[in-house]
């Protein structure tokens, strides 16, 4: 390909050739790598003729646009227009109709050359002219609208806060909280998996002992005709709830409905539920074999009810759907076809490999469908609509306990292929590519997730719906969102699919500051607290911006080293972020003591040879070390961390209950605002949850806690853990 031609599709698809990885050394990406993204992105390379008219039609989509599609500018700045024209309509005088987000209108007139000229290109001999104008209107945050009287040009206007949200409270005592794994709960009265149930009693528990909020992993929406496709970082839709941390028996009826008690009380039923909360692991299958039917069973009830005593549930339900809209048809559309296509092939694992008729949801093949099955989409609409009120009712409970944030949840940074979301809006997604990470500490030789990336543009064109449809789904019920991947609000690393592994890919721009300003003012209406998490390859001053606008950073204890090796005090962790030991991706304490992720990553093949695995071994021993110098040299409230007694070298040295409580301690004395333990840790637990560049090697996202809740929120030596982190986090 022609290099000038190359270079000018580079730049114009906003990918990055040269880059720092997560060590500092400077990387650069192969020429072949960046054919294979642009070629991912559709354009053709072997023929440059057809390149520049591909890069021509996308221009002109742009530039033949009078108003830009979206324009996202403060509040605390002067607002402003671009008037884009050619040449020969640059002295033409337009009419603007602006309409607030209230419904209040007002008009100014504007003649494109009397502004500010901001750039200029010629595209097909046609000469393009940008303007800016001071609008000389006064707007509050929101989501506003400008038209041109002259045409049919309009434009989304977002005006938006300079911070995303803060409670008043931050100013007066640091927070904490737990991180939990939902599936991972164990009760005495759960169906095999942790429900809402569950987590209403657990955020009643840890409220007691002075907790602010709980944790989550994602709880988006995953695949009721494909359990076992149970990672909550490859859903199928992130607006919606995964059906099955649904509490059947919370659902309204179950006392009343004659025929569901009798399924749930078969002895049948009754021992293969007993086996479903024996086992140590989560059995999607299993657990889903006995809720959906007895769920159906219930929303045969309730239609059965609608006009008597479930009349006031009804009308709750219709405002639900009609809340809803077209995202939660096409859910309970694209649920109710997976499960009827996937019954009789079970080779239809997803939209991309389904009959080309049902490839499209707009097609007449799936309009028939969801015609004939009309009942069938309305019970999963039914079921969301119950995880939704569930889901409420926990964050309900949280707040009536006192707890500052109750709920934190947690925003996936994509959708596998196979999504609702991408069934539903093709354009927004590049399905050539995925999002992955160039090598990293959490993944030596790079990770590839397996998620089509959204086209930077296509999200532009589409006013930046999607983003503000996702941050706001994601906050409901919630005091806090965590973003993983915040980073992506940036870039992303794009990893074509014809790459040889994740190392083959670059990074993508995106337009952060719009993004930004769309997460302070979905976070201010919502109330929410937002943390990004932003570990792995950060940029010089992403993190700076990021917390100009109010984003928490996200601290991994393991992390925070000085450039000696040692490890920093909490006490000098920045004020505006959330400190944690150890995360989903990484070993529990004991594990990381013990080093089981190494014997673990040997075992499934992760490491490239015999030496890479010795340095690692060699490397914790040090940093083991380095830990247990840093826990002798703090003390907390005058006492020293750890017994003096206590040994002072880690040779022979297991993880223990003193050990480990330590540690929890340290982290809680620091100064970050918000401070996030694991449940599992308090319950001295070995097995990780997730071992990245696994899927089927490990049961990733199926491991259980040790004990029910009935039993270790009885447990005293937890109880005096967690009012101790309570008190330092007073201090």
């Amino acid at each position: 390909m022609d290099a000038a031609l190359m270079a000018e599709l580079i730049a114009f698809c906003g990918i990055e050739t040269h880059f720092n990885d997560a060590w500092g050394k400077p990387g650069t990406v192969s020429e072949s790598h960046q054919l294979q993204l642009l070629e991912a992105q559709g354009f053709d390379t072997e023929d440059d003729d057809i390149a520049r008219l591909q890069l021509l039609q996308q221009q002109l989509d742009y530039w033949q646009q009078v108003l830009p599609a979206v324009s996202v500018q403060r509040a605390d700045e002067p607002l402003h227009v671009m008037l884009q024209v050619t040449l020969e309509q640059a002295n033409t005088e337009l009419t603007l109709v602006i309409t607030a987000e209230d419904g209040q209108h007002q008009t100014v007139n504007l003649t494109p050359v009397e502004g500010q000229l901001v750039q200029v290109v010629v595209l097909d001999d046609v000469e393009y002219q940008q303007y800016q104008h001071d609008l000389g209107v006064v707007l509050p945050t929101g989501y506003h609208n400008i038209q041109l009287l002259e045409g049919v040009a309009t434009q989304r206007l977002i005006v938006t806060p300079g911070h995303c949200y803060q409670p008043d409270a931050f100013s007066q005592q640091k927070q904490w909280g737990i991180a939990l794994q939902l599936y991972g709960l164990r009760s005495m009265r759960n169906w095999g998996i942790g429900d809402f149930t569950d987590l209403s009693n657990t955020l009643r528990y840890l409220a007691s002992v002075g907790a602010d909020f709980v944790g989550l992993n994602p709880i988006h929406a995953l695949y009721p005709a494909l359990p076992e496709s149970a990672s909550p970082y490859s859903p199928s839709s992130r607006r919606w709830l995964n059906i099955s941390y649904i509490d059947v028996t919370a659902m309204p009826g179950f006392a009343d409905c004659a025929r569901s008690q009798s399924m749930v009380t078969a002895p049948a039923f009754v021992q293969l539920l007993s086996e479903q909360r024996a086992k140590d692991h989560v059995d999607y299958s299993g657990v889903m074999q006995l809720k959906l039917p007895v769920m159906k069973s219930l929303y045969h009830w309730f239609t059965e009810h609608s006009t008597g005593s479930a009349k006031a549930l009804n009308k709750a339900f219709k405002l639900f759907k009609q809340q809803g809209g077209d995202s939660l048809l096409q859910l309970a559309l694209y649920d109710a076809l997976h499960v009827h296509l996937y019954q009789q092939d079970q080779m239809q694992w997803g939209w991309p490999v389904w009959p080309e008729q049902y490839r499209d949801p707009t097609s007449k093949a799936v309009m028939q469908f969801a015609k004939q099955h009309k009942a069938e989409l309305d019970y999963y609409c039914y079921l969301q609509f119950i995880a939704q009120q569930q889901l409420a009712a926990a964050q309900q409970v949280a707040k009536d306990a006192g707890m500052l944030l109750g709920l934190y949840r947690d925003l996936a940074v994509g959708v596998s292929e196979a999504s609702t979301e991408i069934w539903a809006n093709p354009q927004l997604y590049c399905r050539d590519a995925s999002v992955g990470a160039p090598p990293d500490p959490l993944g030596p030789a790079g990770q590839n997730w397996g998620l089509p990336p959204m086209y930077p543009y296509q999200l532009y064109r589409q006013g930046y719906q999607p983003i503000i449809d996702l941050l706001r789904a994601n906050m409901q019920h919630a005091g806090a969102l965590r973003i993983d991947h915040v980073m992506a609000l940036l870039r992303l690393w794009w990893v074509p699919k014809t790459a040889e592994n994740a190392s083959g890919g670059a990074y993508v721009y995106y337009p952060i500051m719009d993004l930004l300003g769309i997460l302070a003012l979905e976070s201010q209406r919502q109330r929410a607290v937002i943390i990004g998490e932003d570990l792995g390859t950060v940029p010089d001053g992403i993190r700076e911006l990021l917390a100009e606008y109010g984003v928490y950073s996200y601290r991994v204890f393991f992390f925070e080293t000085a450039a000696d090796g040692g490890y920093i005090s909490p006490a000098h962790y920045p004020l505006q972020a959330m400190a944690t030991l150890t995360t989903h991706d990484l070993p529990t304490l004991i594990g990381f003591w013990h080093c089981e992720d190494l014997r673990l990553g040997q075992q499934l093949g992760l490491y490239k040879d015999e030496a890479q695995l010795q340095q690692l071994y060699a490397q914790r021993h040090a940093n083991k070390q380095r830990i247990l110098d840093s826990l002798h040299g703090h003390s907390l409230n005058g006492e020293p961390l750890l017994p003096t007694d206590y040994a002072r070298s880690v040779e022979h040295l297991g993880m223990d209950t003193t050990l480990n409580y330590a540690l929890q301690r340290h982290l809680a004395a620091g100064s970050s605002q918000l401070l996030c333990l694991q449940l599992e840790d308090a319950l001295e637990m070995t097995p990780p949850v997730n071992i990245p560049g696994t899927s089927d090697e490990y049961p990733n996202w199926r491991r259980k806690l040790t004990q029910p809740i009935e039993v270790w929120s009885q447990r005293e030596d937890i109880s005096q853990l967690f009012v101790a982190v309570s008190q330092s986090r007073k201090v």
